[in-house]
């Protein structure tokens, strides 16, 4: 899907929420006047707000760009809840309307009565959206989830048994995940005490010149092995080839479409890293996933581990016989029912699966978007 029809199709369904949204909260609850007039203004403001909230990371300096997003992102949210509310109500509303319609009272009273039905499904609306968003705020911005699962790699040389890999992703630094909350995260992925930290994209939404701060952390990171990254599609999104200097500076090393060899004794495997599906399509010259070319020269009985940001590129990793998948992108699915939609397009929302041969294992991402960390005793 082009960005054309994507952005298209966007603008259809927030116009059509929006008019949703007048017709039961402002216009079936208001008498004409500046009442109307007034919320009207509020909510067309609203919507607008998630729209310039995303766009404005290009425009607006940093300390302008946080209240924006507050509000903008925080509405967004509110917008989900309070369209399936409504949605739901739906039923509810038009029994009600029947009823009162049928009990035969007079005009006057009927529309009080009506008005009064129809205002009572609106906050009863607003009320699920914000306990909703509310309850949604609070798990953001708790510490994410440390999840252990042992992934048994056939082939895995006895000297290997209990490598620990921790792997996170979608941090989306930015000006609502900063250095401090970074920090608590690289101080938590230290306690799982890794051999070796996988860190699958989309860790900023920003320049280099704006999160230098907050993205030092990554510095702190101890692991026995190194910390390695993979580009995710937000990598794109800022100055990319910035972003690609600037890590290995903290003592990230960037896979880009390469491999490198760990070892313990004699035992050794391959942990390889491609750049993101999207990659090839973002216009930075010489990025693209290519899978062969990370593979290139292995030698085909040592295990190979491969760090690609979204679960759809599981597919070329079964075809071309790598163990083991680590992923992000997915954010868990995080607002319901989004995760079955993110099913229709990743072979795998969250968790451990089985492709084939080849094993996925889909952390739920750290930052605003997700809050969960996957961790695990890695190939074993």
């Amino acid at each position: 899907m082009s960005a054309l029809v994507f952005y298209a199709l966007l603008a259809a369904v927030l116009i059509g929420a929006l008019a949703l949204l007048w017709v039961r909260l402002v216009r079936d609850t208001t008498r004409p006047g500046w009442v109307r007039r007034t919320a009207t203004v509020v909510l067309v403001l609203l919507m607008a707000s998630s729209v310039a909230a995303d766009a404005g990371r290009q425009v607006f300096p940093r300390q302008a760009q946080q209240p924006l997003d507050v509000v903008g992102f925080g509405w967004l949210g509110a917008l989900v809840y309070l369209v399936l509310a409504l949605v739901v109500l739906e039923p509810v509303r038009w029994w009600l309307r029947r009823r009162i319609a049928t009990s035969g009272p007079a005009e006057e009273v009927d529309v009080s009565r009506r008005l009064f039905l129809l205002r009572s499904l609106a906050v009863g609306a607003g009320v699920i959206a914000a306990g909703t968003v509310g309850y949604g705020t609070w798990a953001a911005a708790a510490p994410p989830v440390i999840r252990r699962v042992r992934i048994a790699v056939p082939g895995l040389a006895p000297e290997l048994a209990g490598y620990r890999i921790t792997t996170f992703s979608d941090a989306h630094l930015s000006s609502l995940y900063g250095r401090d909350r970074f920090a608590r995260l690289v101080g938590m992925v230290n306690t799982t005490e890794p051999d070796v930290v996988a860190v699958v994209g989309d860790l900023v939404d920003g320049s280099v010149a704006d999160l230098r701060r907050d993205v030092a952390p990554l510095g702190d990171l101890a692991a026995r092995d190194g910390a390695f990254f993979v580009t995710g599609n937000h990598e794109y999104y800022v100055d990319t080839a910035e972003w690609m200097a600037h890590l290995p500076t903290l003592g990230v090393d960037v896979l880009r479409n390469e491999r490198v060899t760990l070892s313990r004794g004699a035992g050794s495997f391959d942990l390889a890293g491609i750049d993101d599906a999207t990659a090839g399509g973002s216009g930075v010259r010489g990025h693209g996933a290519d899978l062969t070319a990370a593979l290139a020269g292995r030698d085909a009985t040592t295990p190979v581990v491969l760090l690609a940001h979204q679960p759809v590129q599981v597919e070329q990793a079964r075809a071309a016989g790598v163990d083991l998948q680590l992923s992000g992108h997915t954010h868990g699915g995080q607002l319901w029912p989004f995760p079955y939609l993110v099913g229709l397009e990743q072979p795998a929302v969250q968790g451990l699966s089985r492709h084939g041969d080849t094993q996925l294992y889909v952390t739920a991402g750290v930052g605003y978007w997700g809050r969960r960390c996957g961790s695990g005793p890695g190939p074993s």
